[in-house]
């Protein structure tokens, strides 16, 4: 086999874009996966519930899988994992959160019981067919998250993930600086890196700042605190209960993600909760409003969240009164500024005090910045160099850094979905393709939404439908009824009487005008009446409905 002595390295999602990250890794006949992630839709894939990676690559090499590997517990690295789960099978490697949080995704998809999960700890390291998979503790912005020392039999590959270099964090461990180090003097063949924040400079503050904050904003607020963020966001809820004890609050978590990593955290010690702090959400009114601090998600504005819901006065049990401080602990991801935004309007109008702007602290990156980037490529000292996690731009910028500290342009990669890119003794390329995009999950479909059905509904989405319904005789195609038109999203009929009459009167022309032509067939039928009724449409209109003809015949 021509790849028996060649290290391949193919990213399915992550690269180009934030979210959905996944890198497969081949040595001969041996395959592992790191990571499986979902994308969060953006604003044109309308219904669309998520994105995954197209894993069609690995459907036909279920045999040369020796494991999926994932590095820490947030939806973009193992929320696609239940949906690849489906189509291969293959133990599942991963820190004790990690799996925790993986188990609640297995257990809706009834996974759970068919799937090999093993827990791995920081130091550890596994022997997957020709790779030695190891395990290097980093900060993140949820704990228990670990990079990979991958060691090849043509050398080492550090996989790091998302990370961060916190000199306080909040559980006390500080990223293994002395084995990346070690790794750097044994020799690093490639280094793959988290490019998020690699246009920002500096350091990223630690999360310990938020704590300070915090403590800062409880003091001086004198009604009920609802504090909003990323439910895996762990430390930070964490900081959150250390705050309220601080001023004897209680504490109350809603929103169904909140609730379950809350729970999870807690049984298992990543979060301490001192006995008797916790609320349920009915005891709320039980206390002054001066001893309540509400955990909720809904810091990215999203429409069914607890903080949305209590915003527009929609949530069954919560509503903003006068006197409230809510905290937003957290960053708008790129696209949801519009919805944030909206909430904290909302906020303002039913009278609290919104803590939200990036200045005052209340939120800090999970993600290195150009200090911490530049850290990681010296301790490493890595032969050859790919930026990965982030938009192309971002992947420019990392790639300028590495270039920065020495090394060579010609050993910088930037790679894209589906390329391949292949090391041997001679060195390093970029040597082929493999199939890699986009899937949506649309409700209970995987992939069942492709490009025809996403233009359909953008279609809908801007110029409505016209659905033309005309009854024909048998046996000689002259009209018997309508045809009757039903508009929706396009014009309302009784404000456009005229129009839609004339839209009438066109149609029966066309059709008869087919039928003197002896067009009876259905199809044809449907796509004169489809294209010269668009053109007049747009004639008058300049907009393009979808026309749907409904032809039966009698």
């Amino acid at each position: 086999m021509a790849n028996k002595k060649k290290l391949r390295m193919i990213s399915l999602g992550g690269m180009g874009e934030i979210g959905k990250n996944m890198m497969i890794m081949e040595y001969g006949d041996d395959m592992v996966i790191i990571d499986a992630g979902v994308m969060f839709p953006e604003d044109d894939m309308l219904g669309v519930d998520l994105v995954i990676p197209d894993y069609t690559y690995l459907l036909d090499k279920q045999h040369r899988i020796k494991g999926i590997f994932l590095t820490h517990g947030h939806e973009d690295h193992i929320g696609g994992v239940p949906y690849l789960l489906k189509q291969i099978k293959a133990p599942v490697y991963g820190t004790k959160l990690t799996l925790a949080l993986l188990k609640m995704k297995l257990n809706e998809h009834n996974l759970e019981r068919t799937t090999e999960l093993r827990e791995i700890k920081a130091g550890n390291r596994v022997q997957a067919g020709a790779f030695n998979m190891e395990f290097v503790h980093v900060n993140h912005s949820i704990p228990d998250v670990v990079a990979l020392a991958i060691h090849t039999p043509l050398g080492i590959v550090v996989y790091c993930s998302d990370f961060k270099f916190d000199q306080t964090p909040i559980d006390g461990k500080v990223a293994d600086f002395h084995r990346f180090a070690t790794l750097g003097k044994e020799g690093v063949l490639c280094l793959l890196s988290d490019s998020t924040n690699a246009e920002r400079p500096g350091y990223t503050e630690s999360e310990r700042t938020v704590g300070e904050t915090f403590a800062r904003v409880f003091a001086k607020a004198e009604g009920r605190i609802l504090v909003a963020t990323f439910a895996s966001n762990v430390h930070r809820v964490q900081q959150i209960v250390d705050a309220a004890q601080t001023q004897d609050r209680k504490i109350c978590v809603i929103g169904r993600s909140m609730v379950n990593v809350v729970s999870i955290a807690n049984e298992l010690g990543y979060i301490k909760i001192p006995e008797g702090m916790l609320i349920d959400l009915e005891h709320v009114d039980r206390y002054p409003a001066n001893k309540v601090v509400v955990i909720t998600t809904g810091s990215q504005g999203e429409p069914m969240s607890a903080l949305t819901r209590i915003a527009m006065a929609e949530h069954r049990k919560l509503e903003i009164v006068p006197g409230d401080t809510v905290i937003i602990s957290a960053t708008p991801i790129p696209g949801n500024e519009k919805s944030v935004g909206k909430i904290i309007n909302h906020l303002f109008k039913e009278g609290a005090t919104v803590v939200y702007e990036p200045h005052l602290g209340i939120h800090t990156s999970g993600h290195a910045k150009q200090e911490e980037l530049k850290l990681l490529l010296n301790l490493c000292k890595p032969k050859y160099f790919i930026p990965i996690h982030g938009e192309y731009r971002m992947l420019m910028k990392h790639a300028e850094l590495a270039a920065g500290i020495g090394v060579p342009k010609e050993n910088i990669v930037i790679t894209e979905l589906g390329l391949v890119v292949e090391f041997d003794k001679q060195g390093m390329r970029a040597v082929d393709r493999v199939t890699a995009g986009q899937v949506f999950i649309d409700g209970l479909g995987v992939g069942d939404v492709g490009n025809i059905v996403m233009r359909d509904r953008r279609q809908l989405s801007s110029d409505g439908i016209l659905i033309v319904v005309v009854t024909l005789k048998r046996e000689n195609g002259m009209v018997m009824s309508g045809p009757d038109i039903v508009s929706r999203g396009f014009v309302y009929v009784r404000e456009s009487e005229k129009l839609i009459e004339e839209a009438r009167v066109k149609v029966r022309a066309i059709l008869e005008e087919c039928n003197r032509q002896g067009v009876t067939e259905w199809g044809s039928l449907k796509s004169s009446i489809r294209e010269q009724l668009s053109r007049y449409l747009y004639e008058k209109t300049k907009r393009r409905p979808m026309i749907l003809p409904i032809i039966m015949d009698v």
